[in-house]
């Protein structure tokens, strides 16, 4: 894919000193670029160019650069501009489509489109075109952020890889927003205005009936999850976002049901215990998936140390400890005190396992590493949105594991990391991705690391 400009981080403006104290000249203040162009609610047609990390394509007028919604690579569309803050690009939903993509088809959800609901952003494209659209989009943050060649045959090469059950109803967990009348629904697209749904198509029928076909007088959000006996759980979060109560549906009355009144899940071959509404793999079969790709890029050995870092409930320990044996060792290491409670209930019954709470930051990493009394031999990492950071980074390969697999939700956070561990000696050597959350931008990849 061409490169293309991303939206920078809105700048912050700097404080003023009491009694005007280093204020700007007049001159200067002159010479500063406005902010925006006061294009707000202006309508153009525009050729839709190259798609862009976010859900947007790129397009051009008059010498701006537009991130346009609703639209596909070779389209000519006419745009309504949505927002309009920084001088450089503004922001614009596709309006009317002129010349259409043969990857545009007919929204599945009545809920999508210009103005409505923000939740998703390929309701527009076939399910072979959006994960074509990631494929570039993963291809362009790795050469853009990660310093690898376009040409690099794990680029060159990368197909988004489609999991069972097709574009709809895999949503297995998710968080809606609820306003001051108690009406559920989902935010509009960079906005705290809420779009009412009755029905949400990308959401496992359970847990979208649970939430949508209620009021929630007093709620700010409602968390919802099925398990895999069906068991629905919901917990009520108040306006700052701290959560109240937690209401539990069985399925029937021969559901199982975890200890602790925990949710039950099943991947990789076993039962595993998570908090109701805790962090777990979205996709009903998202987890299957990563622990097969993280267990083939590790290639873990008898005898072996694993590192296993913002392990949640243990998934991937837990299913790569058997490979070390008994005179291995696999140290999982997560914050949420109610993740690491599930992690040693989900690995009591393997002793080469243990599960330390605390944060994963260069601080805590040192000390872990000292207490360990020496270096891993592989590393898994599965950190949230934001990245590991250069910082981790570099502590992780100043151990000199043989293999560090990276399971990543974004790809430029990806990108920026592989550039870390690559200023320290590492290099991307295995790359996968998988169509983990169909409809949206989002695309999860497993990359290997090993020492150049």
């Amino acid at each position: 894919m061409a490169e293309g400009p991303r939206p920078p981080h809105p700048s912050r403006a700097r404080a003023e000193p009491p009694g005007g104290a280093g204020r700007r000249s007049r001159a200067a203040r002159a010479s500063r670029p406005e902010r925006g162009a006061g294009w707000t609610g202006r309508e153009f047609e525009v050729a839709v160019g190259q798609v862009a990390h976010g859900g947007h394509c790129v397009a051009r007028h008059e010498g701006r650069v537009v991130f346009v919604r609703h639209a596909l690579p070779g389209e000519r569309v006419r745009v309504r501009v949505t927002e309009d803050r920084q001088p450089g690009y503004c922001r614009a939903d596709a309006v009317e489509v002129l010349e259409a993509s043969p990857d545009r088809v007919e929204r599945p959800c009545p809920y999508s489109g210009p103005g409505r609901c923000g939740g998703c952003d390929w309701q527009h494209v076939s399910w072979e075109g959006q994960r074509r659209l990631k494929a570039d989009v993963v291809r362009e943050q790795l050469s853009r952020l990660g310093g690898l060649e376009p040409a690099d045959p794990l680029l060159a090469g990368l197909v988004v890889e489609a999991l069972p059950g097709g574009p709809l109803r895999w949503r297995s967990r998710a968080r809606f927003a609820v306003d001051r009348a108690g009406t559920p629904g989902l935010r509009r697209h960079r906005s705290h205005d809420l779009f009412p749904l009755d029905d949400c198509p990308i959401t496992v029928e359970p847990a979208a009936q649970a939430v949508l076909t209620r009021r929630w007088p007093g709620a700010g959000a409602v968390d919802v999850a099925v398990d895999s006996a069906g068991t629905v759980t919901t917990t009520r979060l108040d306006r700052r976002g701290v959560p109240t109560t937690t209401r539990v549906l069985r399925a029937g009355a021969d559901a199982p049901e975890a200890a602790g009144g925990r949710a039950g899940r099943h991947a990789a071959g076993r039962d595993w215990e998570v908090e109701g509404t805790g962090f777990w793999q979205v996709h009903g079969s998202a987890a299957d998936a990563l622990v097969s790709a993280v267990a083939g890029s590790a290639a873990v050995r008898p005898g072996e140390t694993v590192l296993d870092l913002y392990a949640g409930a243990g998934l991937f320990g837990g299913a790569l400890a058997p490979a070390v044996g008994e005179s291995g060792r696999v140290v999982c290491v997560e914050a949420d005190e109610g993740a690491c409670a599930a992690a040693e209930a989900n690995l009591a019954g393997l002793p080469q396992a243990e599960v330390w709470q605390g944060e994963v930051d260069a601080e805590g990493l040192t000390g872990l590493l000292e207490e360990l009394g020496g270096a891993p031999d592989v590393v898994v990492l599965d950190p949230p949105r934001a990245g590991a950071g250069p910082a981790v980074s570099r502590v992780l390969a100043g151990t000199g594991a043989r293999a560090v697999v990276y399971v990543a939700c974004d790809p430029a956070s990806l990108g920026r990391d592989v550039a870390a561990f690559a200023a320290a000696g590492y290099r991307l050597t295995a790359l996968r991705a998988f169509d983990a959350f169909p409809m949206t931008a989002h695309v999860e990849c497993v990359a290997l690391l090993e020492p150049a």
